[in-house]
């Protein structure tokens, strides 16, 4: 009979093989992700003449960086190239660059909020912003480049994307904001697919989902005294300061009460590119899902303002639906340490010098 030490290399052999060919997928899956991120920066910077690649293009350490906003323009002007400059080809190409950060989720919940902007043109006729879907704007920020250090943006009213690529390396890439006016088109809607669309419903419905899970007893730990906040409470802050954790934690919650926790993240998470999604998820594990907390404010009922936040030990989501009559939502994931891939960065300006 073999030793007990061959017997036992025997029995988990098959486990260890399996789990290198996980660790090969991902690196192939991460390798594979970084350079189509890579090649959709340097195709979009390629279709540009010189004067739009000035437009487009920012060194990576400069203050525009970390220049961000989801308002309109009118209140919060920025730079960048807007698609509207941009010639059919080249507005391809910008949009094959957001898609190299996002799922196919995201990528079409990113070009829907796009799209309310065509709604908000009929609703606030002669109002005091300009709605207009191709005042997007793509700014790259250093020299593209699969095993580099750069970094990209896309943004514009309710939409604000943030990629950072630190030797060659995709980061968990925030502050990822997504917002929808109306939360619900009830008029105005421009093409079939708008009619009484919920851009963002996901995320209410999960959150009430959750919500509607806890017993009485749970809701009074879980639910913040006082009205809803007008807006998410972080604002564009930078760094984002870690707010006091508060209402109900996971430790705190049932098995199943714990699922619906886990697939409301999941709804967040679930918009990037899978790399992306992954890594945020790792750290969330790393960190401990038992510290991470739930807390709602507003009424529960439907139709009425409400609040919620997620929050763990690095990171944050918060969801307001207070505006327009809870008809306007913002939503934001920010990372205490990674905002603008400041972590990562942080560690390669530290190596770079070092060398």
């Amino acid at each position: 009979m073999p030793p007990l030490k061959t017997l036992i290399q025997i029995l988990y052999r098959p486990l260890i093989l399996a789990q290198v060919v996980v660790l090969s997928l991902a690196a192939a899956q991460a390798d594979a992700a970084e350079l189509e991120m890579s090649e959709a920066a340097v195709a979009f910077l390629a279709s540009l003449n010189s004067e739009s690649r000035s437009q487009a293009t920012y060194q990576l350490n400069s203050d525009e960086h970390l220049r961000w906003h989801f308002v309109p323009d009118e209140i919060f002007p920025r730079n960048g190239l807007p698609l509207k400059d941009m010639d059919n080809e080249q507005q391809r190409k910008a949009r094959d660059l957001l898609q190299s950060g996002l799922s196919q989720r995201g990528y079409l919940t990113a070009s829907a909020i796009i799209e309310l902007e065509n709604v908000l043109k009929v609703l606030e006729p002669g109002g005091r912003f300009v709605r207009d879907n191709e005042n997007y704007r793509v700014t790259v920020f250093g020299e593209p480049a699969a095993e580099g250090t750069w970094a990209w943006r896309f943004e514009g009213h309710h939409l604000s994307l943030h990629f950072q690529v630190v030797q060659g390396e995709i980061t968990v890439s925030t502050p990822s904001f997504f917002g929808s006016n109306p939360a619900h088109v009830t008029e105005g809607a421009q093409t079939p697919v708008q009619e009484n669309q919920r851009v963002l419903g996901e995320r209410e419905d999960a959150g009430r989902a959750f919500i509607s899970s806890l017993s009485d007893e749970q809701l009074t730990v879980a639910v913040l005294e006082g009205a809803a906040p007008r807006d998410i409470t972080t604002g564009t802050s930078y760094p984002v300061n870690p707010l006091e954790p508060a209402g109900i934690s996971a430790r705190q919650l049932s098995e199943s009460q714990i699922l619906l926790l886990r697939h409301l993240i999941t709804v967040y998470t679930t918009d990037m590119a899978d790399e992306i999604a992954n890594k945020r998820w790792q750290q969330i594990e790393r960190d401990g899902f038992d510290n991470v907390s739930f807390a709602w404010a507003g009424p529960v009922e439907l139709g009425e303002p409400h609040y919620y936040r997620v929050q763990g030990p690095g990171f944050l989501i918060e969801y307001d639906n207070v505006q327009n009559g809870a008809n306007h939502v913002h939503s934001v994931w920010r990372d205490f340490n990674g905002d603008f891939g400041e972590d990562l960065l942080r560690q390669h300006h530290a190596d770079f010098q070092h060398e």
